[in-house]
């Protein structure tokens, strides 16, 4: 238990430091967006292709995969339903009101609680790639046919190709598929770069909540207070019904697919709600409330199964 509230503390230090840096802007208004951008195109990759070049891939696809995919579904289900019965939303706007419901900030926040909650940064890996390869190519097809009326396919298509993390994903496990060893002078450099993508994300997070205002006037509170409820206590709990009655882990698989699950919306749904300028305010005010409940509901988890 020391060690799990330990990792939090780190945690939560390193936020705090992004937010007093904020606050006080250090580093200029572009500070937050520069950590981010260099975090996501440089040593997010970094980190990802040495932990995955590192793993053995058939670890990394296993139950607890799962557990998350059908928790995701199932609460981006539950959000239709509400959105039929009583939100009343357009088509798009329930889209990303669904996907915010289910798609977990992995990255940003995953990474960091896997390394310091979970001790090992190949369990948030598999659902990176299962949202990145498949919740994001869906998600994105769906706005594209709902705000343009038809596929834009090789826009989809091409997602994945662009997408860093994927690329640094995809290369680590060519590695590790192929046996190959690499030398130090290509090994020890991506090492460097991997290690300072943590920081920096927390950094960012913590730079991003200063000048918040979730829930304005004016704003989809009810559609907001159904994803968020859905994202930071239903999911967790569905995830660990399914893992524990359902696919009958172990304890320690158990924890890491109820944390894993209780991590807050990830970004990226923000990112394309902006793409398409289809509920950019919902995304936005769940991200940020279900942030804000996140530790909590993870340390909760950690105390209760840890």
């Amino acid at each position: 238990m020391g060690g799990i509230l330990t990792g939090f503390a780190i945690i939560a230090v390193v936020v705090a430091a992004g937010y007093v840096s904020g606050r006080l802007r250090i580093g200029g208004p572009g500070a937050q967006e520069a950590l981010n951008r260099i975090a996501f195109f440089v040593a997010s990759p970094a980190l990802l292709f040495t932990v995955i070049a590192d793993a053995d891939l058939a670890e990394l696809f296993h139950a607890p995969l799962l557990v998350q995919a059908c928790a995701a579904l199932a609460t981006a289900g539950l959000f239709l339903l509400v959105h039929a019965a009583r939100l009343r939303l357009t088509a798009s706007e329930a889209t990303v009101g669904a996907v915010s419901a289910g798609y977990v900030n992995a990255n940003n926040i995953g990474l960091p609680v896997a390394v310091y909650v979970l001790a090992d940064p190949t369990a948030v890996v598999p659902v990176i790639l299962l949202q990145l390869l498949v919740l994001a190519p869906v998600t994105l097809l769906l706005l594209d046919a709902q705000t343009a009326g038809r596929v834009s396919w090789g826009f989809v298509l091409a997602q994945p190709v662009r997408n860093p993390i994927i690329l640094g994903s995809v290369a680590g496990a060519v590695v590790s598929a192929t046996g190959w060893s690499l030398p130090d002078v290509v090994l020890a450099p991506l090492e460097i770069l991997g290690g300072a993508a943590i920081p920096m994300m927390l950094m960012a997070f913590g730079m991003s909540l200063h000048g918040s205002r979730p829930l304005a006037r004016g704003t989809s509170r009810a559609a907001t207070a159904t994803a968020s409820v859905l994202k930071a206590l239903v999911m967790p709990v569905l995830a660990y019904l399914l893992a524990r009655y359902a696919f009958r882990l172990d304890d320690a698989a158990v924890l890491a697919s109820v944390v894993l699950a209780g991590l807050p919306t990830a970004q990226n749904v923000y990112n394309y709600a902006a793409r398409f300028r289809r509920g950019e305010v919902l995304a936005r005010d769940t991200i940020l409330v279900t942030t804000v409940v996140s530790p909590a509901v993870l340390l909760t988890a950690a105390l209760l199964l840890g």
